[in-house]
């Protein structure tokens, strides 16, 4: 039997279109299950990570809970962080509004948002949605930070410690968790006669 060069090239392409076909299908089956340990996993691994790996940790983490699933929802997020870190407070929240009025869902445009709020001195609405993202996502130690900082403002320093105490349960090296205890601590809570 002659092997013609038309045939070959069939071969080919039929070679081919099973190789693009596994490179699309096999992720979308590998994904999910990965996206759902990865965070479990990397909060374990925080609670007994050296100090020179809970950095990658951490950012490893904020990758996870940055991630919308809509490329519009993130550049929201993206154009919300950019207003915040230009002081443009108002831009910010007109921003992470959005965002979070189109993905009510995505905890970490709430948490955002929150930042927003509350550096527009808006605090009755930051608590709310410090409150909708860690009904999203408890596990954001960042954002039980911030209430905890929130709290301490308000005077309710116990409130306040319990918040830096759970954020040092799930992320013992939280550094500015600790000054805040440390400062509880110089004002006199947690101590006894």
């Amino acid at each position: 039997m002659a092997v013609t060069l038309s045939h070959v090239m069939a071969m080919h392409a039929q070679i081919l279109k099973l190789i693009v076909t596994a490179l699309f299908v096999v992720p979308l089956f590998l994904a999910p299950a990965k996206a759902q340990t990865s965070e479990t996993d990397l909060l374990q691994q925080l609670q007994t990570a050296q100090e020179s790996d809970a950095n990658r940790l951490e950012r490893e983490l904020a990758l996870i809970w940055d991630q919308s699933g809509s490329a519009a929802m993130d550049l929201l997020l993206k154009r919300g962080r950019e207003a915040l870190e230009a002081e443009d407070n108002a831009r910010a929240v007109e921003h992470l509004s959005a965002l979070t009025d189109h993905a009510p869902e995505f905890a970490e445009g709430w948490h955002a948002r929150a930042t927003a709020l509350y550096r527009a001195g808006l605090y009755g609405p930051a608590l709310d949605a410090l409150h909708k993202a860690l009904l999203l996502n408890p596990n954001n130690f960042n954002a039980i930070f911030g209430l905890g900082v929130m709290l301490r403002e308000f005077g309710d320093l116990e409130r306040s410690a319990t918040a830096f105490d759970r954020v040092l349960e799930l992320n013992p090296h939280h550094e500015r968790a600790k000054a805040a205890k440390e400062q509880l601590a110089v004002q006199g809570l947690g101590q006894t006669l």
